[in-house]
């Protein structure tokens, strides 16, 4: 292969992007498979975050509450299926079925006179998706490259999902006007067929040009991934690394609750229309430097400097900045702060995160990864939420002291970053 005459395209995203030409195919079609997941999430939300304002905000905590058990229990049914069928009927599968649900919710509200079930039924679910689709994908990543091509290609491929964070919200914007809110359901729904194409497209690939194919395996053990439906679980808690990447990513939970209610305070001296404004130059922000930062630096980080640093890199600067927000309190360094944890997880951390599980074996890649993508980050999410207000309403603590607060939370979010690129560059299977 490194004998093979390169058109000037390859030589420019080897140059730019260190994208091998065996790769280049795997590399664009993963990319726009994670490009039209996130373009497909991004037309649902706006639907569901706009029904959040018929509601009090005890219906809203219900409805998370609902959502973090559901998300349980799915995990057991997605568990299950992988232990009963093959793995490339499931991951597509997967796609096909969300798909489906939402046409069905399509169609339910014009079923239903009253829609207020169907609505928050359908809050919950895109809630859901929001966790479950993602980390679906990036399971399907950590099979489908090795730890080296890992390194220099996620990175790049986590691109799309910044791009289809910036496509995906102009759909409804432009449509909502002209076309319903169903109809943006069935678009939606539509654009996720695509991925159950690109995903055999990306099986085949990893044989051939990737020559990822692992051998060692049987026959059986290629088609399933077998083992006990609650795998997902028990391999999780069996297991310290595993059980470090969860530590890691509840820290992130921690700082993404600490800056959102931070901001949300801040801003509540601002009229409705100038939050709208932020908030909106804030998603900019994030995305454009995602984008930037994702296809450019995160490959060269990774390949250079180690997965200790990459993981390491952003908690290291959300503990300089929560310092300097403790001591000079501004609203604009909170959207700094924001900006830089958001952006800096999407192109940097989490693909970090992703390479870690090439050193898990199939069961624990595709059966505990989504526990912990979803399980975890939930249950983060509503523990922060809490600890938060007892800082604030509780201990009565002002900006100063929760950020401080944030900052040690920031500095043992470094160290387990750390740890965990220690133990990756050890390049060992990782059961336990």
């Amino acid at each position: 292969m490194t004998n093979e005459k390169r058109s000037p395209f390859a030589s420019l995203m080897q140059t730019l992007s260190r994208i091998e030409p065996c790769e280049m195919k795997a590399t664009f079609a993963s990319f726009i498979f994670v490009f039209l997941l996130m373009t497909s999430y991004n037309i649902l939300k706006p639907i569901r975050d706009s029904m959040a304002s018929d509601w009090s905000d005890s219906e809203v905590s219900w409805l998370w509450t609902i959502n973090f058990f559901l998300t349980l229990g799915v995990n057991f049914i997605y568990s299950a299926a992988l232990s009963i069928a093959r793995l490339k009927v499931v991951v597509p599968s997967v796609y096909g079925f969300f798909a489906l649900s939402f046409v069905v919710f399509a169609f339910g509200h014009q079923a239903f006179s009253d829609p207020v079930v169907i609505n928050k039924a359908y809050y919950i679910w895109v809630s859901l998706f929001a966790l479950f689709h993602i980390s679906v994908f990036w399971s399907f990543m950590a099979d489908l490259f090795n730890k080296e091509q890992a390194k220099r290609l996620f990175g790049f491929i986590a691109t799309g999902a910044s791009v289809g964070g910036l496509v995906g919200p102009l759909i409804p914007t432009v449509l909502a006007a002209f076309v319903s809110n169903d109809m943006l359901m069935v678009i939606a729904a539509l654009m996720l067929i695509p991925v159950i194409l690109l995903i055999a497209l990306l099986e085949r690939l990893k044989s051939t040009e990737l020559q990822n194919a692992d051998t060692s395996d049987s026959v059986v053990q290629k088609q399933t991934i077998g083992g006990n439906p609650f795998a997902g679980f028990t391999l999780l808690l069996k297991s310290p690394f595993l059980i470090g990447i969860s530590v890691f990513l509840f820290f992130y939970t921690s700082l993404g609750s600490f800056t959102y209610f931070e901001l949300k305070n801040l801003l509540a001296t601002y009229d409705s229309a100038t939050r709208t404004q932020i908030q909106a130059g804030i998603t900019l922000a994030i995305n454009a430097l995602t984008i930037i930062t994702a296809m450019f630096a995160t490959g060269r980080i990774a390949s250079r400097y180690g997965l200790s640093v990459t993981l390491a890199l952003i908690p290291a600067l959300m503990t300089g900045g929560f310092v300097t927000v403790g001591i000079l309190a501004s609203v604009w360094l909170v959207v700094g702060l924001q900006v830089v944890l958001k952006a800096g997880n999407y192109a940097i951390t989490r693909p970090g995160r992703e390479m870690l599980f090439t050193l898990v074996d199939r069961e624990a890649r595709f059966k505990t990864k989504p526990v912990i993508d979803t399980v975890v980050y939930r249950g983060g999410d509503v523990l922060n939420g809490w600890s938060f207000a007892a800082l604030t309403e509780g201990l009565h603590l002002g900006m100063g002291p929760v950020a401080f607060v944030g900052a040690v939370v920031a500095g043992i979010w470094a160290l387990m970053g750390v740890v965990l690129g220690r133990a990756y560059n050890k390049d060992k299977s990782t059961d336990g």
